[in-house]
Order: C-alpha cells, then sequence, then structure tokens
C-alpha cells in the first residue's frame, strides 16, 4: 500500500496549457495525494458553476469548505445524488434488513442537514440538488465539470472512504476552446432526465419517517460520524 500511494502514471507529453484541448490521467491512494490536491484546486478553478455526480453524499471536509466559499462568493453550484432507493445499498422495506440496509438513510440524513445548511443558496436559485430515481435502477455516477473549461472523469465518489483508503483513478480534461462543451452538455441533460430538483430540504424524509429498524440503528449510532459509521457497517 505504501509502495502504490507513492506511484503515478507516467506517460510522455506536454504540460497542461490553455491553448489546445488534453488529457491528463491521476491517481490517488492516502491522504493529500496528487488526485484529492487536483480535485481541490479545481472548486477553486470556478467561474461560473460547479457540476459534481456523487452517489454517496459525504463530502470530505476539504469540498464542503470550498463549496461554502463558492456559494459565498456568488457561484452556481449543482449537486446530482441518486434518491436512498437508488443507493446501491437500498433494501426494499419488506425485505430482509441487514446493518448496510441503513446506509442510504445515513446518506440521505447527511445530504438533509447539508440542505438545511445552505438552504438559503438553494431558494435564491445558487444552489441545484438534483435527486436520481429511475425505476429499481441503482446511481453510480461520479464526475466534476468545471464551467466549460475542465471535466474530471473519474471513480472517486468524493467521500472520506475515497479521499483517505481507497486507490482511485481519474482523467482530467482540460478543454480552453470548449471543443467538447456540446457533448459534455448533452451528456449532463440525459443524465438529467431522471431526476428531480430539491425545492427545499424538508422534501427530504427525516428520522420520524425511517421504518422502525432504521430509526432503531441510527438512535443507537447516535452523534458518530457519518465516515465512521461507514466503516463499521462495510
Amino acid at each position: 500500500r505504501k509502495h502504490l500511494s507513492q506511484q503515478s502514471y507516467s506517460f510522455n507529453g506536454q504540460a497542461l496549457d490553455d491553448t489546445q484541448l488534453m488529457v491528463s490521467p491521476l491517481m490517488g491512494l492516502g491522504r493529500k495525494n496528487k488526485l484529492n490536491k487536483t480535485i481541490e484546486a479545481l472548486f477553486y478553478k470556478v467561474k461560473e458553476k460547479l457540476t459534481i455526480c456523487t452517489p454517496y453524499f459525504n463530502l470530505p471536509r476539504s469540498l464542503l469548505n470550498r463549496m461554502s466559499w463558492l456559494l459565498d462568493n456568488g457561484k452556481q453550484i449543482e449537486i446530482i445524488v441518486g434518491d436512498k432507493t437508488a443507493n446501491d445499498f437500498y433494501t426494499p422495506p419488506d425485505q430482509r434488513f441487514s446493518m448496510a440496509s441503513a446506509l442510504p438513510y445515513l446518506y440521505e440524513k447527511n445530504l438533509r442537514a447539508f440542505a438545511k445548511r445552505f438552504d438559503h443558496y438553494i431558494q435564491n436559485g445558487q444552489l441545484t440538488i438534483r435527486l436520481w430515481k429511475d425505476g429499481e435502477n441503482t446511481y453510480h455516477l461520479k464526475g466534476v465539470w468545471i464551467d466549460d473549461r475542465y471535466i474530471l472523469l473519474t471513480g472517486n465518489n468524493l467521500n472520506p472512504r475515497a479521499w483517505k483508503l481507497d486507490a482511485e483513478n481519474a482523467v482530467l480534461i482540460s478543454d480552453p476552446k470548449g471543443e467538447l462543451t456540446e457533448k459534455a452538455q448533452g451528456e449532463l441533460a440525459k443524465i438529467r432526465t431522471h431526476t428531480t430538483i430539491l425545492t427545499h430540504y424538508s422534501d427530504l424524509e427525516e428520522l420520524k419517517d425511517y421504518p422502525e429498524k432504521v430509526k432503531k440503528l441510527l438512535k443507537k449510532f447516535g452523534r458518530v460520524k457519518l465516515d465512521k459509521i461507514v466503516r463499521m457497517l462495510l
């Protein structure tokens, strides 16, 4: 693991510049790796709008701080996240319940707290939160779009586990002339097809609305941080 954390992709090519379409492969493992640093830096590159896709809403503190800064500075943010029923850990109430079945509710609880904290920006239109749901399909999309300038194709869930524990890969696309804008916007339009926009944090269910087994488990966990709970359940 230590050896892998010190590796990077080796390739012959130019440094990224502002004159042409370029791609750069990235990998990351462990704290403060190159991929994490690149994602953090991208958030500060936003001039107008940041769009992210993540299946598990549990952002690292550094990204939460950057999103707060972006909103305070008048930038647009769009988050496309799966509805709890589109989570790959979701178990219908009439089926056998396991501890992992509580994870979708934990992520929704976290999203509700985030939406409540930034509700002012939801109301003024700066922050758009979309919930993806399409029948019984699950949602597992990840990615970052910065204006029409950068696209990050990645398997990184943008959560503490990806930030600290998992080996992650990405391809950073730099598109200074907007050559991929039409295709990128077309892709995002298709992703948005099965989404609904959160109008208020109260649109999301809360503890009292959950199945009894879920409520008992979440009450048991109390104030334990979400990423610690995830490690316990998995």
